[in-house]
């Protein structure tokens, strides 16, 4: 295959922390990275001062300079990227659509790398729902975008493990590490001509929509591997909770409890079954999780024993019932 480019003009486009390793990788493999493109700094945090985004602080420790639109789509903002006259936009969890007409600008489109193992899990959770769906793996995708959601033609996968007990924020970081190194990979490839691009098949599309505060409640009568997958897909934010003496209280960090000779329990959903200094054990509606950490309205994130010592919940408690 002949070689689409060398040395590309690149402008990164992502946000969060999770894009961030990736584009440290451009710069320190000596890519010329043009501009990051990142979204405005939000209010945040108690005193609601404005915060900038991960992405823009990278940038700028390493004299990148930084494009902060509020659409990207404004035909000011494409004007602007099209005097860079970038080869490449390489996008990276950051946070808008792109249209055509952005799309349209570099000689070679844009280049989103993903946190799944596409057509599975388009969207903006993949991670999180991978999770929640206790998948044994995941993985990376790089992908020449189009104005589909994350529709375009495949150009190279990656496949990660999860851990039987992963949490979506240690599976989160240690993609958010791999991508670094899967994007080098991936530029290195096209520059080779040694990637082809591969349709996706729709057919096989699953989705993985924005998490929200919504999904938080505990429905207890759910099987205990769905109620700890959902605990874990919620891990850090925004939690899983649950109501006790009146208050809501987050929960983290979750697993199976093993029965005894492989007999599964079929107790009182919600009831608290024991505790020590391994986790709280509550009852399900086939089976028992064993949650490790647990957080009290207004107070920090603590491990189940620490937590119980200020805050007791009595075995024979029924979560979730007031």
């Amino acid at each position: 295959m002949r070689k689409l480019f060398v040395n590309p003009r690149i402008v990164f486009m992502g946000t969060p922390e999770y894009a961030t390793p990736s584009l440290e990788r451009l710069i320190d493999h000596g890519y010329a990275v043009q501009a990051a493109v990142t979204q405005p700094d939000r209010p945040r945090g108690r005193g609601r001062n404005p915060l900038a985004p991960p992405v823009k602080e990278t940038a700028r420790r390493f004299g990148v300079p930084v494009y902060q639109p509020e659409r990207v789509s404004q035909e000011a903002f494409c004007e602007s990227i099209g005097d860079l006259k970038p080869d490449i936009l390489i996008v990276v969890a950051f946070g808008q659509i792109l249209k055509k007409t952005l799309l349209d600008i570099p000689r070679w489109g844009a280049l989103n790398i993903h946190a799944s193992l596409l057509p599975a899990y388009r969207g903006a959770a993949p991670i999180q729902w991978a999770v929640i769906n206790a998948e044994s793996r995941t993985g990376l995708t790089a992908m020449r975008m189009n104005e589909g959601l994350d529709a375009g033609p495949i150009l190279l996968q990656e496949a990660v493990n999860i851990g039987p007990e992963e949490t979506a924020g240690e599976l989160h970081d240690r993609l958010s590490q791999l991508s670094g190194d899967f994007l080098i990979r991936t530029l290195k490839g096209l520059e080779a001509g040694q990637l082809a691009e591969t349709p996706q098949d729709d057919s096989r599309a699953t989705y993985a929509p924005k998490i929200d505060r919504g999904m938080s409640p505990v429905s207890w009568a759910r099987p205990a591997p769905s109620v700890a997958a959902l605990i874990r897909g919620l891990d850090p934010w925004p939690g899983a909770a649950t109501r006790v003496g009146g208050k809501e209280i987050k929960l983290f960090s979750a697993g199976v409890e093993a029965g005894r000779d492989g007999i599964v329990v079929k107790g009182i959903p919600g009831r608290v079954a024991g505790c020590s200094d391994q986790g709280l054990l509550v009852e399900t509606g086939e089976g028992v999780v064993n949650i490790r950490e647990l957080q009290a309205p207004g107070r920090r994130r603590l491990p189940a024993a620490l937590f119980l010592h200020g805050f007791p919940i009595n075995e024979g408690t029924v979560l979730g019932a007031d």
